[in-house]
């Protein structure tokens, strides 16, 4: 996991991900890099924009929690739905990019 952060920080930072910029980053926390982990990462990510993969991302939203005995309007059940169709969607998109990090 270490090294997927590490790939994340180059991005952020607007650097380039290649094998010296993650074994630099993962050395800064003080621990060894593996070599083939990082060359693995490093040719993965090349095929994947790293923007759009975030994009796509699901983020996990704490769904407001009606008090109890009140009523939930007929709009929000369906509204509550959609999303959870949505997210499942997203979830199977993220499948074939979650078997890159193993």
């Amino acid at each position: 996991m270490e090294y997927v952060y590490a790939a994340l920080l180059l991005h952020k930072l607007k650097q380039n991900i290649t094998e010296d910029n993650v074994k630099n980053v993962v050395k800064a926390t003080g621990v060894n890099p593996d070599d083939v982990r990082v060359k693995s990462l490093v040719a993965a990510l090349s095929e994947v924009n790293i923007e759009e993969a975030l994009k796509a991302a699901p983020v996990a939203v704490a769904a407001a929690v009606p008090a109890a005995g009140a009523t939930v309007p007929a709009g929000a059940a369906a509204a509550a739905k959609d999303e959870k169709k949505d997210e499942k969607k997203e979830e199977e998109a993220l499948e074939g990019l979650s078997s890159l990090f193993g």
